[in-house]
C-alpha cells in the first residue's frame, strides 16, 4: 500500500504525465498532417507568441488575474456569511433565499451591458460579473454544511448553555468546511468564466480583450496561448483552493 504522501506524488505524476502526452500528441499531429496555423497551431507556434511584445502578456495576464481572484474572493465572502445568516436566521432565509435563486437564472452575459452602463469600463465591473458567478454555489453548499449537523450535538450544546457563537464555532463551522471547500472549488472554476464574459463583453484589458483583438486577423496561436494561460490561472485558483482544504479539513471527510 502507498503512503498518502507517495499515492499524492504517485496521483501527480501520472496526471503530468498525461498531461505532456496529449501535448506532444497535438505537435505530433499539427505536423505530421500540416493543419494550417491559422486552423490550428503547434505547442511551439503558441508559446513562440510569449516573445512578441505586441500581446503585452504579463500586464494582461495581471488584469485578468485580479478580475478573477477579487470575483473569487468577494464571491467566497459574500456566499459564507449570507450562509451563516440564512443559518441563524430562518426568516431572513425564507425573504431572501428565493430571491437570489431567481436572480441566479438570470444569464451572466445579460448583466455585462448592465454593469458596463451603472459602473463604466474597467476592472470592477469585471470583478462583479465573476462575483455573480461564483458566489452561489458557495452560498448554497455553505448553507447546506451549517444546516447538517447532528441533533444530539446541538441538544448537548444547548444544555450547556452554550451560546449561538459557541454552537457556531464548535459545532457548525467544522462540521461545514468540508461544504464550504466543495463550493469554493466550485466557484473557483466559474470565476474563471465570469472574468472573461466580462472581458468579452467590454474590456481594454486583460486575456479576454487580447483574444478579441487578435480575432480579427485570425492570430490562431495568440488565441490559444491565451486559453493556455486562462487554464493556468484556473488551475492556480483551483489548486490553492485545495491546498487551504487540505490544511483544514480531515482527509476523510472532504467532500469528492
Amino acid at each position: 500500500m502507498f503512503s498518502s504522501d507517495g499515492g499524492s506524488a504517485r496521483s501527480f505524476a501520472i496526471i503530468l504525465i498525461v498531461h505532456l502526452a496529449v501535448i506532444v500528441l497535438w505537435q505530433v499531429l499539427v505536423d505530421t498532417f500540416q493543419v494550417p496555423k491559422f486552423i490550428l497551431p503547434s505547442p511551439l507556434a503558441t508559446v513562440a507568441t510569449l516573445g512578441s511584445p505586441s500581446y503585452a502578456w504579463p500586464s494582461n495576464l495581471a488584469v485578468t488575474a485580479i478580475e478573477i481572484l477579487g470575483g473569487f474572493c468577494l464571491g467566497a465572502l459574500v456566499g459564507i456569511m449570507l450562509a451563516v445568516l440564512f443559518t441563524w436566521s430562518p426568516l431572513v432565509s425564507l425573504l431572501l433565499l428565493p430571491l437570489f435563486v431567481t436572480l441566479n437564472m438570470i444569464p451572466k452575459v445579460a448583466l455585462g451591458p448592465l454593469f458596463i452602463v451603472w459602473f463604466s469600463y474597467g476592472i470592477f465591473p469585471n470583478i462583479l460579473i465573476a462575483f455573480s458567478i461564483c458566489f452561489f454555489p458557495i452560498l448554497l453548499t455553505t448553507a447546506r454544511g451549517l444546516s447538517e449537523v447532528e441533533p444530539d450535538l446541538l441538544d448537548l450544546v444547548k444544555s450547556l448553555r452554550g451560546s449561538r457563537w459557541t454552537l457556531f464555532r464548535k459545532i457548525q463551522l467544522p462540521g461545514a468546511l468540508p461544504y464550504v471547500f466543495s463550493g469554493m472549488k466550485v466557484g473557483a472554476i466559474l470565476a474563471v468564466a465570469g472574468a472573461i464574459v466580462g472581458e468579452f463583453i467590454a474590456s481594454e484589458r486583460g486575456l479576454g480583450y487580447l483574444m478579441i483583438q487578435v480575432q480579427s486577423s485570425l492570430d490562431t496561436p495568440a488565441m490559444v496561448m491565451a486559453v493556455v494561460l486562462l487554464t493556468l490561472l484556473g488551475v492556480a485558483l483551483y489548486g490553492l483552493v485545495l491546498g487551504l482544504e487540505r490544511m483544514f479539513v480531515v482527509r476523510d471527510i472532504r467532500l469528492q
